[in-house]
């Protein structure tokens, strides 16, 4: 999917570490802030539905979340939670994701949630890579950045 010099266009960790000084951390702190947004966003939507929607409610929060990570992550290579901690996703070239990206990562993150073991391995894998990766991010050539001042 990426080329041999994979990475070779974002900040290196050990030159420039301070570009993912704290990442783990703050994508954990802003994963916290997204489940409370889509919290919220899924007690609108049984609003909506005169609660209709509390049949399928495990349905309607994985869509109702899929959804709002796609939305704010094709918008702004973030979600709220992580533009409130200050931290951006990145591909391998140093661009910002687009809207397939931000997809196929939303999609990759959902499997994760549906596995516990792969998310353990992803919890595991931010804390320990040098850039703070996931194994969706290893997967697909990203990584989250604190952004630029």
């Amino acid at each position: 999917m990426y080329p041999d010099d994979a990475y070779s266009h974002l900040p290196d960790p050990q030159r420039q570490s301070g570009f993912y000084d704290s990442v783990p951390l703050k994508r954990g702190l802003a994963w916290v802030v997204d489940t409370l947004v889509v919290a919220v966003l899924v007690l609108i939507a049984l609003v909506f539905t005169a609660f209709l929607g509390a049949f399928v409610f495990f349905a309607l929060w994985m869509v109702v979340g899929f959804a709002y990570r796609v939305i704010t992550i094709a918008g702004g290579s973030a979600t709220w939670g992580m533009r409130l901690m200050a931290i951006e996703f990145r591909d391998w070239r140093g661009q910002r994701l687009d809207g397939m990206q931000a997809f196929l990562h939303t999609l990759g993150y959902s499997v994760s949630v549906a596995f516990m073991p792969l998310q353990l391995i992803s919890i595991v894998c931010m804390c320990v890579t040098e850039r703070g990766q996931g194994l969706t991010d290893l997967v697909l050539g990203t990584t989250a950045l604190n952004r630029r001042a």
